[in-house]
């Protein structure tokens, strides 16, 4: 069974092999450049180090350690696939805090200030994020609640590809299906509509995620309506984008919605039923009659009231399955939802256990999780929570990934 046929074979509730291993599929399942380039020395493998994200300082999962690490997804996104298989010297070299040289896209503008802080610039050369001295990833500097009023009229998503992007887009998914045997993670047509992915880019919240929300209540046509042009033009894009790729793609991202904190939802779950689901449901409808696709829903926190939701509007798979959030639990969300929903993700705790444990503690947690989440019989993609961030030590990257591979088995 080689990758392709074990992930589809997960994402249909059939037993596989072994567990399938996402590892920097998207960008909430990556690893930090700085860990990045200690694992690929660990391994004993040469080369740069190639950024995807320049704000979370995401390394490229290279070829050879996608094998050495028995991964079986990679990333194709509209965004950067003309990046994703350039050498990495046509890219911005920078030096971490921590002494990796790393390269960033080519279009990246960064500005070193006197205290030693890095700025992004946009194309424009205005400062949109910023990291400390020694830091380890960018902040956005704009903030986060009512610095502006929200107005309607100036919501314009985009629904066209530059030919040049799209071309790029067709020829890197072509390349890596006729290459690798990875299933295809695809990502560039998503809405965002509610949570704190709406203020990580342009979209319905203009950075008044707090304002957003007392619209959802008390702006309810106006809402709806800035959705519904959300949607369509989310529609729009994935139309093109399988016209590009057509079914070489296995999975589709087709939300980056943060939707809960720690303890709890944003907004209330009769809330969510009346004003965003309706628009999940038109996309995933959309995405089921015209493609194969697997539709694919980020959201970090706690969730599990909406999970019912989700799965009635046509999402196929959830991410990362915040294990340590409440109601989240593994064994909790398998009796509410196993089998009926894909999860992707849950496979080792990021806030803790990764960073914090020993490699025996890491290795007996993602046992643990693969016997919970029942790995062997489909409908579970091991990752770790969520990305690897630049602190954790690379044994312990070492130990879960060896883990996933070994405890993953028949």
């Amino acid at each position: 069974m080689n990758s392709r046929q074990r992930v589809w074979k997960a994402l249909n509730y059939e037993p596989v092999d072994r567990v399938p291993i996402d590892l920097g599929a998207m960008r909430a399942s990556g690893i930090s450049a700085r860990v990045y380039a200690q694992l690929k020395q660990r391994l004993g493998l040469d080369g740069p180090v190639k950024v995807l994200d320049a704000m979370q300082i995401l390394a490229e999962v290279e070829p050879s350690v996608l094998e050495a690490c028995h991964v079986d997804v990679v990333p194709l996104e509209g965004i950067n696939a003309a990046w994703c298989g350039a050498p990495a010297e046509t890219g911005v070299a920078e030096t971490l805090a921590g002494g990796q040289t790393v390269w960033f896209p080519p279009s990246t503008r960064i500005r070193k200030e006197r205290d030693g802080a890095w700025v992004l610039l946009n194309a424009a050369g205005e400062p949109y994020a910023r990291m400390p001295a020694g830091g380890l990833y960018f902040d956005f500097i704009r903030p986060t609640m009512a610095a502006s009023r929200i107005d309607p009229a100036k919501f314009h998503p985009a629904s066209t590809i530059p030919d040049e992007q799209l071309d790029a887009f067709a020829r890197r998914a072509e390349d890596l299906h006729a290459n690798t045997d990875k299933a295809l993670f695809g990502w560039g047509a998503s809405i965002s509509l509610f949570g704190l992915s709406a203020l990580l880019s342009d979209n319905i919240t203009q950075g008044a995620l707090d304002e957003w929300l007392v619209m959802l209540m008390t702006e309810k046509d106006t809402a709806t309506e800035m959705m519904g042009r959300a949607t369509d033009a989310a529609i729009a894009l994935a139309k093109l984008y399988h016209q590009a790729a057509g079914d070489r793609v296995m999975i589709w991202g087709v939300a980056s919605d943060d939707a809960g904190t720690q303890r709890s939802g944003l907004i209330r779950p009769e809330l969510f039923t009346e004003m965003i689901l309706p628009h999940y449901h038109r996309f995933c409808d959309w995405i089921h009659r015209n493609t194969s696709w697997k539709t694919f829903v980020h959201s970090c926190g706690a969730v599990a009231d909406y999970v019912e939701g989700w799965i009635g509007a046509g999402v196929d798979i959830l991410n990362p399955v915040q294990i340590s959030a409440e109601g989240m639990a593994a064994a909790t969300l398998m009796e509410r939802f196993g089998k009926r929903v894909v999860f992707w993700g849950g496979g080792c705790d990021t806030q803790r256990v990764l960073p914090l444990g020993t490699p025996d503690e890491v290795r007996d947690h993602v046992r643990a999780n693969l016997e919970t989440f029942d790995a062997l019989n489909g409908g579970f993609v091991f990752s770790q929570v969520h990305n690897i961030q630049a602190d954790v030590p690379v044994e312990n990257v070492m130990a879960m990934l060896d883990a996933a591979y070994t405890f993953g088995r028949k």
